[in-house]
């Protein structure tokens, strides 16, 4: 299954998405959302695996290693996120302190020792892509918390995009080798987008994911009237880390900053 349709609210802890281990469709991660009450204590560990927790929503404390650190993000439209990232063999514990928090969590085999960070706001600031091409049809917001550049010992890529409404993202089409997660959020939350994935072409909603496989062209767009937001996760392959997307050449030429063809004014 490439889509995995999160029908209801998720439930109090943590709500598993994707497993590491599924026979069909691998994409070679655990992938799954926590959702914490007040007061709600959840503690993680990995023998074999690194660990990125990334705040979507709410205010928390993360303890690891000695350290204690309490983070807020009003929501994840407006404000840039903070990520937990630690390697194997390194206990977590979290704490809700806001009435509901949701924090992605992603893991994946890594052998490699390495120290522990937490990327705060500043460090994932907001790039704007797309600005000034295609009468803006698609600008839009990224936000990369760690990738090659400023984690090269890691097995992911992190990161999230702010689609405004009506406007695409992932575009021109690309593709790359690596397997992607995409977990998708909607202001208002009734809205909806449509995630193309090769051929194919699926709505994706509130609290969506998505599976990107098998090298997929995977363009995204959102409804007029509605922002969509997805964290975007690529495991690098053993010895082929993602450095960057493959474009589709005969789209391509959009990213001209010339590029133009109608209205011609």
């Amino acid at each position: 299954m490439l889509k995995i349709r999160q029908s209801e609210q998720f439930k109090f802890g943590y709500n598993s998405i994707i497993k590491i281990d599924e026979i069909e469709d691998n994409a070679l991660v655990d992938f799954g959302i926590l959702r914490l009450a007040r007061k709600q204590v959840e503690t993680f560990y990995e023998d074999k695996k690194e660990m990125a927790f990334l705040l979507i929503q709410g205010e928390i404390i993360f303890e690891w290693e000695g350290n204690k650190e309490t983070v807020k993000r009003s929501n994840c439209f407006d404000e840039e996120p903070w990520v937990l990232h630690v390697p194997k063999k390194i206990d977590v514990k979290i704490t809700g302190l806001s009435d509901t928090s949701e924090i992605n969590v992603i893991k994946t085999y890594n052998d490699k020792i390495f120290k522990s960070k937490l990327y705060n706001q500043e460090d994932c600031k907001p790039e704007i892509r797309g600005k000034g091409t295609m009468n803006e049809c698609s600008t839009r917001i990224v936000r990369t918390a760690f990738d090659i550049t400023n984690a090269p010992y890691s097995n992911l890529v992190l990161g999230e995009v702010i689609n405004f409404p009506g406007k695409w993202s992932s575009f021109p089409p690309h593709y790359h080798p690596q397997p992607e997660i995409y977990f998708y959020k909607f202001m208002p939350e009734g809205g909806y987008g449509f995630s193309q994935l090769g051929e194919n072409v699926e709505i994706v909603k509130q609290n969506d994911t998505v599976k990107i496989l098998n090298q997929r062209r995977h363009p995204q767009v959102t409804a007029p009237g509605y922002a969509m937001y997805y964290i975007w996760a690529i495991r690098n392959l053993d010895g082929n880390p993602y450095t960057g997307p493959i474009f589709n050449k005969e789209h391509q030429w959009g990213n001209n900053k010339n590029a133009k063809i109608w209205p011609k004014r």
